[in-house]
Parts: structure tokens; sequence; C-alpha cells
């Protein structure tokens, strides 16, 4: 990372109307420098061809959303049920996709425990993170666990604090296994800075967006638009030497001013422009 400039990320969820070739143009002419990159979109048959495509088109990979990437079932991800069948999917994903990915995190949430159950889930998670750790160390890759925001609480997650993720990171064992940092997430735990020095290196991927009164599960709004304190939060993450790109991830569904349904390329290009204001009051 250059002085006074930093590595920006898109990712595909960020533009989920475009196809995974749609998003590696668009994200090339419009100056991105990284694609976190999401399984769902990519075709088995072109595999190779596509993931080749993203170095040709000046991009780098930031990480990879894996097609099922929670243990326990969740709203966005209800299948399959069975935990095993989850984490063979994962490890599947980890298997197939980390040659074209080397060092990149592959990010993963707990999901929602069946019965709400924090401490089995933190529990089982923790030991499946150890052993998908020893899969992903041998493949060359990482993987980042991602604590959700309260309200994605027994319906994505059963987890929501960075000290909560940290724990599990711990109990793990796995070097391989570290943080997903998601500003939305995150931005209203408490000592959210303290605990973000506390994480340190485990950091291995940074996304960003802003955060308005949620009128849906998924209802995201460009960095810099809303409530988060953006720059806070970036000078606390750059305190920790985190040197990877900050990524863009937005979601927009089930919402009457949903920005899948604006200009895409400009949705990009004012994520750019909030970041970097963010950035420089963050210097």
């Amino acid at each position: 990372m250059a002085d006074g400039a930093f590595v920006f990320g898109i990712s595909e969820f960020t533009t989920q109307p475009w196809s995974f070739d749609e998003d590696v143009a668009h994200y090339a002419a419009g100056g991105v420098d990284a694609i976190e990159v999401v399984e769902a979109k990519l075709d088995d048959a072109r595999l190779a061809d596509q993931m080749a495509s993203i170095a040709a088109a000046g991009l780098t990979i930031s990480g990879v959303q894996p097609r099922v990437r929670t243990f326990f079932s969740s709203r966005m991800m209800p299948d399959p049920p069975a935990l095993q069948d989850r984490v063979a999917a994962l490890r599947g994903t980890i298997e197939r996709l980390a040659k074209y990915a080397p060092g990149v995190p592959f990010i993963t949430n707990t999901g929602a425990h069946p019965k709400g159950d924090m401490a089995d889930a933190m529990r089982v998670v923790a030991q499946e993170l150890g052993e998908l750790g020893r899969v992903a160390a041998d493949h060359g890759v990482l993987l980042a666990l991602e604590p959700l925001n309260p309200t994605s609480v027994n319906v994505e997650s059963a987890i929501w604090t960075i000290g909560q993720a940290l724990d599990v990171i711990a109990d793990s064992g796995s070097d391989a296994v570290g943080l997903c940092l998601d500003y939305w997430n995150i931005w209203q735990n408490d000592d959210v800075e303290g605990a973000i020095a506390r994480a340190g290196d485990r950091i291995f991927t940074v996304q960003a967006s802003d955060w308005r009164r949620p009128r849906s599960f998924a209802d995201r709004i460009v960095p810099g638009d809303g409530s988060i304190p953006l720059a806070a939060l970036l000078a606390a993450t750059r305190r920790t030497g985190y040197d990877r790109p900050y990524v863009v991830e937005i979601f927009s569904i089930d919402v009457d001013d949903s920005l899948y349904a604006t200009d895409l390329d400009a949705v990009i290009a004012r994520s750019r422009a909030g970041l970097a204001q963010a950035w420089a009051a963050a210097a």
C-alpha cells in the first residue's frame, strides 16, 4: 500500500445484478483494485478462464465468499441443513478455488444455531475452524470469521462482537484462522476501536458500507452516506498495521430504493469517493 493511498476492493455482492464477467469488466474500467469473489457467480464449466480473467483485467483477489459459508443454517443459506454437509461444502470450496487465490481469506460466519445456543455454536465453530484451518494452510489460503450485526442474531449468526469472534479464533488453535472485520456489522460494539486494536494482525480482510436504520435484512448504503464513523474505524484499523484491501460490500434487497436498481458504476464511484474521504480524515 502506497503512502496516502488504500487498496480499493468491491465485493461482487455489491453488484449482485451483474454476472461475474460483467463484474470483472466494470471493476477494471472503474479503477477498482481488488475483487471479492462470490463463488455463487462462478460458472463451473468456465472456472479456470474466469479466474484467469481477474489478473488479466489488472485486478487482485481480496477474498472469496464461499457458496456455503456458514456452519449452521441461516436465512440466506438454509441448505444443506446438516452441519457436516456444510463443512464438506466449505472444504470443497477451499480445495477448488485456493490455487487461483493464494494467500487470500475465505470468508465464513457461524450461521444461526437451531436452538439459539450461542455457547454451543462457538464451541462447534471453533472446532470445525481448527480442522478447516489445517486444510486452508495446506492449500496456502486463510479463513476469516465474520461476526455479524445484532440484527442478524439467531437469523444469520450466533456472534455479533469482535471479542466473541476473537474467542472463537483463539479456540480454533489455527494461525490460518482470523477475522473478517465488516464495519457495518461491528460499528456499534462497545469500545470498538479497542476491540480492533486487540484483533491486531488477526484481521485478514476489511469490509465497508454505511448504515441507516435498516428497512430489511439487507439494507446497506454507500460509504459516507450514513451513520458509521468510518474515519475513526479506518484509523483504528490502520494502527494495527493492516495492509490488505478495503472492500465495499453492500446488500440492498427488499427496499424501495434498492441500490441494485440504480447505476452500479455510479455506486462504485461513490463508494470509492466516500472511502477516500474517510481515509483522508483518518490520516
